[in-house]
C-alpha cells in the first residue's frame, strides 16, 4: 500500500497534530514564505511520489488567506507526482454561499469548490457543510462527515428527561432530528429569515418548548445573530434553561461573551473544526473531531467506506 503523508497549512496546526496522532504518522513540514510584493509561496518538505497525499487546512479566518495557501499546497503535491491529493477541510467556509439569492451575486461555494480541484484535489474531505447542496458542486468524490455523535456523546452524560432539541431554523432541522433520534428526545425548529448578514427574524418555535430544558444545535455560530434572536423566543415560551452545540465555533465580533450573558444559557459548547479562543473568561466546553476526521483518513487510505462509520449528510 502507499505511504501515507500528512501535510498542515497554517489555519489549525493543533488539529493536525492531533488528527497525525490519532493516525501514529508523522506530521511533515510546510514552509510557507511570503514575496515583498505579498504573494506566497508554499514548498513541502517531505517526499510525495506516488504517496497519499493529506493537505488539512479549515477555512477559518482570514479565509483568503488561509484558502490560498491551500491551493498552492494542493498544487505542490500534484506537481510532486503525488498519486493522490485529499484536501481535508474540517470548515469549509464558503459554503455559506450556495444559491444566487440576488441578481447578479457570485455563488462562491461552487466556485471554490472548482479552484479546489484546479489546484490539484483528486478528493475532499469535509465535516459539517452550511448547506448539504454544496457537496454536489464538487466535480471530484467528496466524504461529508458530522460531528453529531461527539456533541451528542457529552450530552448524553446529562440528566434529559426533560430535554428537547431545537433547530434554529428549519434548514438545519434535518440534523437535529438526527441529532434528537441519538438522544432519543423531541425536536423543534425555529421559522427563521434572514434579511442580512446581520439581521434575522424568528417568527416563532415550531414544536413544544414551554417549560423544557432546551439543546440548541446549529452548524455553526459566527456573530451570535440567530442564536440571540432564537434565545428572545424561547424566553416568551417560558423554557427552564438553555444549552447550545455548533460544530464551527467562529464566534466573531464578541458573540460568545454576548450569548454567554444570557441568563438562559447554561453552558455552550462546539467542536475542535477551528481554533476557538475563550472569550474574556467565558467558559466553553470544545469538543475534538481530530478522531473522527482521522479515521476517515485511515478508511480513505485503506479504501474502506466512510459513509459507513460516520453516515452521508
Amino acid at each position: 500500500m502507499r505511504e501515507i503523508v500528512v501535510f498542515s497549512g497554517s489555519s489549525h496546526p493543533a488539529l493536525s497534530a492531533e488528527i497525525c496522532a490519532h493516525l501514529d504518522v508523522p506530521l511533515r513540514p510546510v514552509r510557507l514564505t511570503r514575496f515583498a510584493n505579498d504573494c506566497l509561496e508554499v514548498q513541502l518538505q517531505a517526499n510525495c511520489r506516488e504517496r497519499d497525499v493529506f493537505v488539512i487546512q479549515p477555512l477559518g479566518p482570514p479565509v483568503q488567506e488561509n484558502l490560498v495557501e491551500l491551493l498552492l499546497m494542493l498544487d505542490a503535491a500534484r506537481g510532486a507526482s503525488a498519486a493522490r491529493v485529499t484536501a481535508v477541510i474540517p470548515y469549509y467556509a464558503y459554503a455559506r454561499s450556495d444559491k444566487k439569492s440576488m441578481p447578479r451575486i457570485s455563488i462562491g461555494g461552487r466556485l471554490v469548490a472548482d479552484l479546489l480541484a484546479t489546484a490539484g484535489a483528486s478528493r475532499v474531505l469535509v465535516m459539517t457543510l452550511h448547506a448539504p447542496q454544496v457537496h454536489g458542486f464538487f466535480s471530484v468524490p467528496v466524504d461529508h462527515l458530522h460531528a453529531l455523535r461527539e456533541i451528542a456523546t457529552h450530552f448524553s452524560r446529562l440528566d434529559l428527561d426533560n430535554s428537547v432539541v431545537v433547530s434554529p431554523d428549519l434548514g438545519n432541522a434535518k440534523s437535529a432530528a438526527a441529532f434528537a433520534r441519538i438522544l432519543r428526545l423531541p425536536v423543534a425548529a425555529g421559522a427563521k429569515e434572514r434579511h442580512s448578514d446581520q439581521q434575522v427574524t424568528i417568527s416563532s418555535i415550531i414544536g413544544d418548548v414551554a417549560d423544557r430544558d432546551v439543546i440548541v444545535l446549529d452548524d455553526e455560530i459566527a456573530r451570535g445573530t440567530t442564536i440571540i434572536e432564537l434565545l428572545d423566543r424561547l424566553r416568551e415560551r417560558s423554557v427552564r434553561s438553555v444549552r447550545i452545540a455548533c460544530t464551527h465555533g467562529l464566534f466573531s465580533a464578541g458573540a460568545l461573551k454576548r450569548i454567554a450573558a444570557d441568563p438562559l444559557v447554561r453552558e455552550i459548547v462546539c467542536t475542535n473544526t477551528l481554533p476557538v479562543a475563550t472569550d474574556g473568561g467565558v467558559e466553553l466546553r470544545v469538543i475534538s473531531v481530530a478522531p473522527a476526521l482521522g479515521e476517515a483518513i485511515r478508511r480513505i487510505h485503506e479504501g474502506e467506506s466512510v459513509s459507513a462509520l460516520f453516515g452521508a449528510s
